[in-house]
């Protein structure tokens, strides 16, 4: 007897490495984040497989981001397609309008909400009251095409390694540090997660906003930065370099990812030692990789806004911590720092003052 179609067994077999290297198991709980595209729609397929064979309990969501008339007959077509693949219970989420509006434009916006709604999800599966289980694991379908865009989107910003090492394969959903997140697809290549779904004939959305005409645009009203990377300057480079540049940037990503989590490891050490009134001398004695890596989760423990802190931001807060100048000021986004008697002292409600004194000037 045959077994499945090459691509179905690869997908099928990235989520039970996935499965077993999380120690997702029987009785675990699955949350699988499906917007009914080629990637999720392959996640489903395979992921609902493997979890009615390991006895994992599977629930999907799918989010209606309101931006085209459609949008929500597509989101309910989907979910009873998944419900019929056998997810339990199939969800759909709208987002409202506030929730699409941000400093970071629509895609920035949408994806927060996005993420928001996912852990409220997560935790409501993992069972009430609330902590009774942990959340259910948060199932993801990106990609290695989806991870070298984001190392390209990384090196334009200039944000470092932290960016450029791309998405973890296992993590957690961004603000909600309880809830784990899985992406058992970020070594497999979009086509063949299309010819995965083709062997069995499962449809799927093809979703204009991510096209580069999309009528959805970037906060200074041009294409979504990932659309134009997927559609215009990776197949430049592949046109240019030759075939493999997907991969090699995925590889990248994962090389850099191990150094930068070597890194963070060495940075908490350290961090434990100096304690939390951080001391200049003994910061200024660390290797500056190390040095960024503390200041930056100190800023964040202390109240700063992790998706407005930049690189930028952490360069002017290591320039602070070198001059060693007692009463040196610095605002970052929710938080202020000063130096004060050799050491690094954060200031949320500082910050607060400062910015509601500008509103009444």
């Amino acid at each position: 007897m045959a077994g499945p179609h090459r691509a179905l067994a690869d997908t099928r077999n990235a989520v039970e490495s996935a499965f077993r290297d999380a120690g997702v198991d029987a009785g675990s709980r699955v949350l699988l984040a499906v917007s009914g595209g080629s990637d999720s729609m392959a996640l489903a397929q395979a992921a609902l497989f493997v979890a009615s064979r390991a006895g994992v309990l599977a629930a999907s969501m799918t989010v209606d981001h309101g931006w085209r008339p459609d949008s929500l007959k597509e989101a309910r077509a989907t979910r009873d397609r998944l419900a019929g693949l056998g997810a339990d219970p199939a969800l759909v989420v709208t987002l409202d309008c506030d929730a699409r509006r941000g400093a970071g434009g629509p895609e920035a916006a949408s994806r927060a909400a996005r993420y928001a709604a996912l852990a409220r999800a997560a935790r409501t599966l993992g069972g009430e009251p609330a902590g009774s289980r942990p959340p259910a694991t948060v199932l993801l379908g990106h990609t290695a095409d989806d991870q070298a865009e984001t190392v390209l989107l990384g090196l334009a910003r200039g944000s470092g390694a932290r960016s450029i090492a791309g998405m973890p394969a296992a993590s957690t959903v961004p603000g909600a540090p309880d809830v784990p997140v899985l992406r058992p697809f970020l070594g497999l290549r979009r086509s063949l997660l299309r010819e995965a779904l083709a062997s069995e004939g499962v449809g799927w959305v093809e979703d204009p906003t991510n096209g580069p005409d999309s009528p959805v645009r970037a906060a200074d009203g041009t294409p979504l930065r990932r659309a134009a990377v997927r559609h215009h300057s990776l197949p430049a480079l592949e046109e240019d370099l030759g075939p493999g540049v997907v991969e090699a940037l995925a590889r990248t990503a994962a090389l850099l990812r191990a150094d930068t989590e070597a890194l963070d490891s060495i940075a908490r050490e350290h961090a434990t030692r100096l304690g939390s009134e951080l001391d200049v001398d003994g910061l200024r004695s660390l290797p500056q990789a190390v040095r960024t890596r503390i200041l930056r989760s100190a800023a964040i423990a202390a109240g700063a806004r992790p998706g407005e802190l930049t690189s930028w931001h952490i360069i002017r807060l290591d320039g602070l911590v070198a001059s060693r100048r007692s009463g040196a000021c610095l605002h970052l986004p929710g938080v202020g720092v000063e130096l004060s008697a050799g050491r690094v002292i954060f200031d949320s409600a500082g910050a607060r003052r400062r910015k509601e004194g500008r509103g009444r000037a």
